[in-house]
Order: C-alpha cells, then sequence, then structure tokens
C-alpha cells in the first residue's frame, strides 16, 4: 500500500519507527557531548609547528599535562596549564580554543564565546571552534549562530560535530519559521546517522509538520483537485479505512483518469481490501492495466499482476510476471520473494535461498524474508543458518509489537504491510 510521506526511499513511518526501536535495542548511543567537542583543537599536534619557536619545550609540557587532565575529568587543572601556554605564547590558537570548549561545558557561555572568537582571529581554519562559537552564540542569542553554523557544518568531517552542529542548525531554523531549511538539514543528518534517536525524533517531528503545511496549502488552493482526493485515500489507507480510500481514489481519476499513480494505488487498495475475491482480482487488474497505460511497466505493477496470477494458480503466469519484475528491478523485494515462493513450492530450494538472501539484503526488517529464508536451509540441513534467520525473524516481530503498541498508544495504526507476520509455510 501507499507509504506515509516524506520518509527515505518510500519507508513508512511504521518501518522507520522499528528501524529506530532495533537499533537501539543493539547500539547504545552517545549522548554527552564531552566526547565530542573536548580537545576541539587538539593541543599535541601543534608543537609541530612550534618546535623553532622560544619555549617550544615548556609549551610541549604544559600541552601534555593539559591533555592528561582532562583525560582524568580535572578542567581546572587543564586550565591552568592552558593559561601558562598563552603566558609563554599568547598567539596560541588551540590553547584558547580548549579553553572555550572547557567554558562551554561550564555553560559559561558567555566566557566560551570569548575563548573561541580569539581562537578564530588567530586561526579562522578551525572549523570544530567555529561549529562550537555557534552553538554557543545560539544559546546565547546571538544573531551571529545562524552565520556561524551555516559555514561550518557543511565542511564538519567528524560525525560527532557534525550531528551536534546540524541539530542545533536545524533547530535555529525551526525558531525562525524556516521548515524547508531545517527539512533540508534533518534530511542529512538521518543520511549520516539514521539510527540517531535525537535525529530520529526532530526528523519526524519536522517532516509532520511540513507534511501538515502543504497539505494546508494544497486544500486552500485545490480543494476540489484530483490531487486533493488522492492525498484523502492515501490518509484513509494509512488509518486502515480502504473502503473509503477507494472511493476517494475512485473521485480522483472522475476528475483526471490519467492521474499519475492513480490507478496503481486504487489497484493496491482494492486487492488488499478483499485479496482472495475473484471480483475484486478482476477489478484490481483492470486498474493494475491502467496503470501500465497511464505510468509505463514497472516492477511494483508486474509484482501485483504475479500476485493476482499467484491466487489463482497460474504459476506458469505468476513466474512469468516476477521474473519481468526482477528484469525491470533487481532491488525490488516483492519480485525478490515471489520468484522464492514459487521456486519453493517447486522444491528448488538453492535456486530459492538466492532470491531470499537478495530479499533480506533489500529489507533487512522483512520477518517473513527471514523466515523463508530460514526454512529454505532447514530443507538443505543447514540447521545453523537456518536457526539463525528464525531467531532474527522472531526478534524483528518482537520489535514490531513494540512499535505497533506505541503507534496504539498514540491512537495511531501502522501502515498494512504484507511483510509484518512470517507466511505459513505450505512446502515443508
Amino acid at each position: 500500500m501507499r507509504k506515509l510521506p516524506l520518509t527515505k526511499k518510500g519507508e513508512s513511518a511504521f518501518r522507520l519507527a522499528t528501524s529506530a526501536v532495533v537499533a537501539v535495542n543493539r547500539v547504545g548511543r552517545v549522548r554527552a557531548m564531552v566526547s565530542i567537542l573536548v580537545l576541539v583543537a587538539s593541543p599535541l599536534p601543534v608543537l609541530a609547528a612550534q618546535t623553532g619557536t622560544p619555549h617550544a619545550a615548556e609549551i610541549h609540557e604544559h600541552l601534555r599535562k593539559a591533555a592528561d587532565y582532562l583525560k582524568a575529568n580535572d578542567p581546572a587543572f587543564a586550565v591552568k596549564e592552558f593559561n601558562a601556554v598563552l603566558a609563554l605564547d599568547p598567539k596560541n590558537a588551540e590553547a584558547y580554543a580548549n579553553l572555550g570548549v572547557i567554558a562551554f561545558f561550564q555553560r559559561d557561555y558567555q566566557k566560551a564565546s570569548a575563548y573561541l572568537r580569539k581562537a578564530l582571529a588567530i586561526d579562522p581554519s578551525l572549523v570544530k571552534t567555529q561549529a562550537l562559537l555557534g552553538i554557543c552564540e545560539r544559546r546565547l542569542g546571538d544573531p551571529s549562530a545562524r552565520e556561524l553554523l551555516e559555514k561550518s557544518f557543511p565542511k564538519l568531517k567528524d560525525k560527532p560535530m557534525r550531528l551536534q552542529a546540524g541539530l542545533e542548525l536545524a533547530a535555529l531554523y525551526d525558531q525562525q519559521g524556516d521548515p524547508g531549511a531545517t527539512a533540508s538539514v534533518m534530511r542529512s543528518l538521518v543520511d549520516l546517522d539514521p539510527d540517531n534517536v535525537d535525529v530520529l525524533f526532530m526528523a519526524q517531528r519536522v517532516y509532520s509538520e511540513l507534511a501538515d503545511d502543504t497539505l494546508n496549502k494544497l486544500a486552500v488552493l485545490a480543494p476540489g483537485s484530483a490531487r486533493m482526493q488522492q492525498v484523502i485515500a492515501e490518509h484513509l489507507v494509512n488509518g486502515g479505512d480502504l473502503r473509503q480510500a477507494i472511493e476517494h481514489y475512485k473521485k480522483a481519476l472522475q476528475i483526471d483518469p490519467r492521474l499519475h499513480g492513480v490507478h496503481f494505488e486504487l489497484g493496491e487498495a482494492i486487492l488488499q481490501s478483499s485479496p482472495l475475491d475473484a471480483g475484486a482480482q478482476a477489478e484490481a487488474q483492470k486498474e493494475f492495466e491502467a496503470a501500465v497505460s497511464v505510468d509505463g511497466d514497472t516492477a511494483k505493477t508486474e509484482c501485483e499482476f504475479g500476485t493476482i496470477a499467484l491466487s489463482q494458480s497460474r504459476q506458469d503466469q505468476a513466474f512469468a510476471h516476477y521474473q519481468r519484475a526482477y528484469q525491470l528491478d533487481p532491488h525490488e523485494i516483492q519480485a525478490q520473494l515471489g520468484m522464492a515462493k514459487l521456486l519453493r513450492m517447486q522444491e528448488k530450494w538453492q535456486e530459492a535461498v538466492k532470491y531470499l538472501q537478495m530479499a533480506v539484503q533489500s529489507d533487512p526488517l522483512n520477518g517473513s524474508a527471514h523466515y523463508q529464508l530460514g526454512t529454505a536451509y532447514r530443507h538443505l540441513q543447514m540447521e545453523d543458518m537456518a536457526q539463525k534467520e528464525m531467531l532474527l525473524s522472531q526478534d524483528i516481530k518482537k520489535t514490531k509489537d513494540q512499535v505497533e503498541d506505541l503507534y496504539r498508544q498514540m491512537n495511531r495504526r501502522p501502515t498494512p504491510g504484507s511483510d509484518d507476520a512470517p507466511e505459513p509455510d505450505h512446502v515443508q
């Protein structure tokens, strides 16, 4: 079915939430910025530039001690060492930068900003220092924060620092009422760390607000349009009301019979509303054929043809459709699973494994694919690998149950999907 908008590569919010829960269960996230920012400009490498300067040995020793104190979480003594460095070398940018970091963690943003500005005045190339200064200025409500963060964010290579600066910049854009800029930054952060809970939280909020804003604009500009009817239908699908969704898809096509994407979505809704009903299958078939005439042949449409043929026990036709879908898009998971299912029905287990392995690579959170792969391994007497896939299938189901419970608490329904539970294996 049609997935919720504004998620990567068309994934529904339900699958994105599932991915987040799996990731949280698997990996703990670093939350203290001390591991991100301490030694923004590491003091020890600066020695190479100071070898021939007066007091080089003394500076070396003070920087070494400062580094040791920071590792031991003793910032007070580190401050003394950095100040000693500045007494010997008043233009030591790294000492100023690190004093700024220490002040930042003490939440003395005024002092931190003063130190960081001095560091940048001496060495404007310190990108992390520029980013931290932007964060400080934002905490102080200084308008210069935006420019500092905009300049530093694209240049940051350090992942934790880039995440923090990006979140600060996105929050700033959000406060200033610029949803487009906010969404752009959040997309970069989701790509950078797709399992980060803080990033996912802010991204879903930003995308939801942006979706609401665009929907409101569409409702004002074109309340009677075919696209408005399509949007209503998609929301009804995501709410689980397929019957009403079908009516609005049909209204959209009455307004514009050649509206791209609607014939396919209508066919999906009809087929999912009554998957075993011959009349529904025939009606859905007509909509998919209309989709081909309007949108061209696609892997997803061929998969739907394959699903209908398979349900009618026309295995040769089903295989031809799934094979055609696979040729159009080798990464289409429904084509991979369709081919595998037919091969399993013919007890061609080794060939089925090839497509099932592709399927779990295409969609690692597809519990049904893991279950089927485990079954195929079992038939090939590969018990260790079978057990591994079965356990993965169980873990994914448990995680999805958690997500479904969260959705129920929010009085929402997850987008329907065929991969939410392992299918019965009739060919064991």
